[in-house]
């Protein structure tokens, strides 16, 4: 009897998706996603359980999955399941839990997106403002078209 190994997980971006290249040139596309479970306990109260997942792919699906997704993104994975043990800073032995994804599905409505990648360039722009000391009258008021060389 043949065995396999599938997960599907339906979540939300905890962080922002990390693109890079093997020496070879294929993509590879790093980004965790939670799940959050809800149920009573012994004594009848709701409680909430997070899951991470640390997940990763490969080739044409990396370089779209960085392109589209971005931290609270909602998204319908598929792959396949691994768990890995490592040594952390204090020396302690640990597991992490880790999915090859072999298939992406971007969740959420095109107004959400775009919600979201406001709420973003808001935050950026709020940084920038705070790191470099300007008005807001300043830099909030640049946009993308008054850049010359974008």
């Amino acid at each position: 009897m043949p065995s396999f190994n599938k997960i599907i997980i339906c979540g939300y971006l905890g962080r922002d998706p990390e693109l890079k290249y093997s020496p070879s040139g294929t993509a590879v596309c790093k980004f965790s996603v939670a799940t959050t479970e809800r149920r009573k306990n012994s004594e009848g109260e709701q409680e909430e359980g997070t899951t991470w997942f640390r997940c990763v792919t490969f080739g044409r699906q990396a370089e779209v999955a960085e392109q589209y997704l971005s931290k609270g993104s909602p998204v319908y994975l598929e792959g396949r399941l691994r768990q890995e043990e490592f040594v952390d800073r204090e020396g302690r032995t640990r597991t992490s839990l880790e999915v090859t994804v072999t298939d992406v599905q971007f969740l959420g409505s095109k107004q959400e997106k775009e919600e979201r990648s406001a709420t973003q360039t808001s935050e950026k722009k709020q940084a920038i403002q705070k790191a470099l000391g300007a008005t807001s009258k300043n830099l909030l008021s640049i946009e993308e078209d008054d850049i010359p060389f974008n």
